[in-house]
């Protein structure tokens, strides 16, 4: 598109930004990142925008209109590579000022100005819209408006935070930046966000229509956004706000929530400076803090799994034997991602109460009633297991039995597609054990989901020496199109997540098994930063389950199983019991309260956390995992281990390797030899944190 307007950017060479002056007199300033396929604001892009603005003063247009050279989506964010590389500078001070400074440049242009918003708006594309006067936005399903910064442990730092409270009322957006949620356009026009709503292909002309007669917000939205901003307003939110947060997450924890708050809290009522500011202050000192450092990391780290999946995967027809809670929930869940899945087990009786439980999801997931018999009619009861013959991908989900999982591969391998993957759920035999009379090695895999499927976001891809490298690429890009996270694993027992999670679970059995209380047990890991507590989990996973895992990997380990776990009383295995080592109320644990007075052992969150990093550093040096990153994704996405503090190796290499042997030696001469440190800890990586 051909620059029509020569005499205002005369000698000007852009890089980032083209634009088009069209016929009404508006001039459209297209961001279109060079040499990317994604917009995303680097401080080239910045430094540009900012001269051009200096420019469009001189000679302002009758209205100027924000746009992306993009088909892929409007603007990203910030270039959190570049965020990374001036955090290690300490020039973070330097780059936040810089984006407030030009994005004030266009809040304050004596022309009217539009954002023409489609498909992703996230952070400071969502900071650059809300500097121009007015925000149209496309109505495709794409479009997404989000202010997600304090998922990364900081908050909007380029007016976002300043400009935000102001034009939407505080209530919705301080709930926006809170919870990094995304709007779609018909939510963000419904708060105010969005002036309005139009189809794709008109989206230009009707920004620059919008631009050039005006309009004026309803008089509603206007008196929020100033009331709701007032000094007492402030007052009697703020407090409400700070207790909604604790619900969720300690402040010692994730700071970003609780600074963001306090700042709108003591600025929200002074001018645009006196925000910017205070906005730049709080920032600036969150950047520098591990939590943002780590949750960044986990970004990239997200990323990269990502791009493991890579292409297309050749899969539609998913066929899964074993119709129960995992089974089912695989099944169903593949359906609501849009595959089409048959579903098999012995009985019907299995098959119909696992596509009972798929209705929940669909009720819950498809928010348009019309589209649910749509997406239910993916999936289909095949008892006799018909569907195998048409698959493309086999997932078996039988019980935990080497010999039952054998007998069916020699079932069902014969009934294959040339191409199609068979793949197993297990969750801790090794897949030498199974792949041995299976005509196809090279087709076979590990498919590992976590409970529950639905909410859980990794996938483990079990590998072996026999299998094809295209084999784990074609299950990559399946698990990126359920919007799963891939990470390929070694085949060894327990695989990653169970391997290092066991030993954290057993230690909490061991200290129940000698009077501690559990919740003092859960207490102690969710102090450390855990989701929740090994007791609560070993619930929530299933005492059987707990016990299927614990004969496969105790030996593999070295460690014994208590007997708690090791004999499971019938209608006592936890959670989907009602009944295990808690008692259960609508999907709740009832936790008995701690003894008046009571004092857990000052060593029990080590006894607890250093197992599963100890077991975390075998993992390492055995080679189960490629490298110390996939480990601690793996570990942070398939256990929640605490995000705040970047994964095990993360840790090790934040706290000190020699301050954490001494502590796992102490308890190895308190409490016996399972504490005794695992071959790994003198590897290098331990000591050299990540670049």
């Amino acid at each position: 598109m051909a620059d029509l307007s020569p005499n205002r950017f005369a000698g000007l060479q852009l890089h980032h930004w083209r634009t088009e002056l069209r016929d009404d007199g508006a001039l459209v300033l297209y961001f279109d990142r060079e040499n990317a396929a994604v917009n995303a604001f680097s401080q080239a892009a910045l430094i540009e925008l900012g001269v051009a603005l200096e420019r469009i003063v001189i000679d302002p247009p009758k209205a100027l209109v924000i746009a992306s050279g993009k088909t892929s989506g409007f603007i990203a964010g910030a270039d959190l590579k570049e965020f990374q590389d001036y955090d290690r500078k300490g020039t973070v001070n330097d780059a936040i000022r810089r984006g407030q400074a030009t994005f004030q440049k266009l809040a304050e242009l004596p022309c009217p100005t539009v954002a023409a918003i489609h498909g992703f708006c996230m952070g400071g594309g969502t900071e650059i819209s809300l500097a121009c006067r007015y925000r149209v936005a496309s109505s495709d399903a794409s479009t997404r408006i989000g202010l997600p910064e304090t998922q990364l442990g900081i908050f909007p730092g380029w007016g976002g935070s300043a400009r935000l409270p102001r034009l939407v009322g505080a209530p919705a957006a301080m709930d926006m930046m809170l919870t990094g949620r995304a709007l779609s356009a018909k939510a963000a026009r419904g708060i105010g966000l969005v002036d309005k709503v139009v189809d794709l292909p008109v989206l230009i002309d009707s920004a620059a229509a919008l631009a050039l007669r005006g309009t004026t917000r309803p008089l509603k939205q206007r008196a929020l956004g100033w009331g709701s901003n007032t000094w007492l307003a402030r007052k009697l939110l703020a407090p409400q706000m700070i207790k909604q947060v604790a619900r969720k997450a300690k402040k010692d924890h994730y700071p970003a929530p609780y600074a963001l708050i306090s700042t709108w809290q003591r600025s929200g009522g002074q001018g645009i400076s006196a925000r910017l500011a205070a906005e730049r202050r709080a920032v600036v000192k969150l950047a520098g803090s591990s939590t943002a450092r780590n949750l960044i990391r986990i970004f990239f780290l997200t990323e990269r799994m990502k791009a493991l999946g890579k292409g297309d995967a050749g899969i539609q027809r998913v066929h899964v034997v074993g119709a129960g809670v995992m089974g089912g929930d695989i099944a169903a869940f593949a359906a609501y991602k849009g595959f089409d899945v048959t579903l098999q087990d012995r009985e019907q009786r299995f098959i119909d109460g696992a596509l009972q439980r798929a209705q929940v999801l669909f009720e819950k997931k498809v928010k348009d009633p019309s589209k649910r018999p749509e997406v239910a009619n993916r999936l289909k009861s095949d008892l006799n297991g018909d569907g195998v013959a048409n698959a493309d991908l086999v997932i078996e989900a039988i019980i935990e039995n080497p010999d039952a999982k054998r007998d069916l591969y020699n079932t069902v391998e014969p009934k294959l597609k040339a191409d199609a993957l068979l793949t197993t759920n297990t969750s801790s035999i090794p897949l030498d054990e199974l792949r041995g009379h299976i005509a196809r090695p090279a087709q076979f895999a590990g498919l590992h989901y976590f409970n529950p499927v639905a909410q859980m976001p990794l996938v483990e891809i079990i590998h072996h020496d026999a299998m094809a490298p295209e084999t784990e690429r074609r299950l990559a890009a399946f698990c990126k199109a359920l919007g799963k996270f891939p990470v390929p694993v070694a085949g060894t027992p327990g695989f990653l997540v169970n391997r290092v999670l066991f030993p954290y679970m057993l230690e909490a059995a061991k200290a129940y098994a000698e009077g501690i209380p559990g919740p003092a047990i859960d207490k102690a890991a969710v102090a450390f930063g855990m989701p929740m507590g090994p007791i609560e989990l070993l619930d929530t996973v299933g005492l059987d389950v707990a016990a299927s895992v614990g004969k496969e990997l105790a030996p593999f380990l070295g460690l014994e199983v208590p007997a708690a776990l090791a004999t499971v009383e019938a209608g006592k295995r936890g959670k989907k019991d009602g009944q295990g080592i808690y008692r259960w109320e609508n999907g709740k644990a009832v936790k008995p309260e701690l003894p008046a007075g009571y004092n857990a052992p000052e060593d029990l969150q080590d006894r607890l956390i250093l197992p599963l990093l100890n077991e975390a550093v075998a993992c390492l040096h055995a080679g189960v995992v490629s490298d110390a990153d996939l480990l601690d994704a793996g570990v942070i996405f398939g256990t929640g281990f605490a995000p705040f503090r970047g994964g095990p190796i993360q840790h090790i290499r934040a706290t000190g390797v020699d301050a954490l042997l001494a502590r796992l030696k102490l308890l190895q001469a308190r409490h016996g030899e399972r504490f005794a440190p695992r071959p790994g800890w003198d590897a290098v990586i331990l000591q050299t944190p990540p670049e």
